[in-house]
């Protein structure tokens, strides 16, 4: 596949079509900011200022009418907008599907969705995480500078500053080689601080500590377009493997193992100075709103930000 040699701005890709089964209702558009600004604006504010030419939200068509009616207008003239629809059986043949599945296939189908609205170098992000003004620079420069075909990157975070107070979180703790490159990554669905303040991953009922400075994906990957063919082959050989398990899920991680796996191609880790913060449950909601307020009052964010 040819990609456009002309220097093109970054796109930001974010991930809004989740269920938001433990929240409890569409923490994608609820507001946390002091004029009703949701986190989403933040980190669309955020790549605006680092240089982002484009936002594309991956949504469900079920809510995409509120969902534009929320960003459309704000956005005009100040970044390009586009959307696109993570229906379930996209890119699924009639044979995998399964009619007992209620949700899409995950992080990983939700990039392939994609494909035909993303054809620059681009950035992967949740809709309900706060990543913070550092961590857009630094990977709009890693996207300008260094994304190629064999050269990916992840913003890493340090894991017990990304802990939730009221359950259980689910993290990609990544294992770094001396030059910052990843070397593995594991989708670690149960993670929480213990009574003694162990940091610690439960899997078959089984405990086992992880180390609290370990870097996590929180999801902010950095792509060259290639990704989308390579993930369009990985994808048909997960289906078949899959269909029966209605709980199944195709992560980015995945993908990412795969990728490294030729010792040709390198996903850097970036490390960032930006603090995450982020509504996993609703309990999480007022910490969120406090952290916001904290940045306005220190000028990090005008009170409106669009205005």
């Amino acid at each position: 596949m040819q990609f456009n040699s002309i220097k093109m701005k970054p796109t930001l890709l974010i991930l809004a079509a989740g269920m938001a089964s433990r929240y409890g209702s569409m923490k994608q558009t609820e507001g946390f900011g002091p004029s009703g600004e949701t986190i989403m604006d933040y980190s669309i504010y955020d790549a605006i200022k680092a240089g982002f030419g484009k936002v594309v939200f991956i949504i469900r068509k079920d809510f995409a009418d509120s969902f534009k009616a929320n960003f459309g207008n704000k956005l005009e003239g100040k970044i390009e907008v586009d959307y696109v629809y993570q229906e379930l059986n996209a890119y699924v043949g009639a044979e995998y599907q399964n009619p007992e599945r209620t949700k899409p296939w995950g992080t990983g189908h939700a990039i392939l969705c994609a494909a035909d609205a993303v054809k620059e170098p681009f950035a992967v992000i949740n809709a309900d995480d706060y990543y913070g003004t550092d961590a857009f620079a630094k990977a709009a420069q890693f996207l300008n500078a260094d994304c190629n075909q064999n050269t990916y990157a992840i913003i890493g975070y340090q894991l017990d500053m990304t802990l939730s107070e009221h359950g259980t979180v689910s993290r990609g703790v990544c294992k770094v080689d001396a030059q910052q490159h990843l070397e593995s990554i594991k989708e670690c669905t149960k993670i929480y601080k213990n009574e003694e303040g162990k940091v610690v991953f439960e899997e078959n009922e089984q405990l086992s500590e992880v180390p609290a400075d370990s870097s996590v994906s929180m999801n902010f990957w950095c792509f060259h377009p290639s990704i989308f063919s390579e993930t369009k082959m990985l994808f048909e050989e997960f289906l078949p493997k899959n269909t029966a398990n209605i709980k199944s899920e195709f992560f980015i991680p995945i993908i990412a193992e795969n990728f490294i796996a030729n010792p040709a191609n390198q996903i850097k880790v970036i490390p960032t100075t930006s603090q995450w913060f982020g509504v996993t449950y609703k309990e999480d909601a007022p910490s969120v709103k406090a952290s916001v307020e904290k940045l306005v009052a220190e000028n990090v964010y005008p009170g409106n930000l669009w205005s």
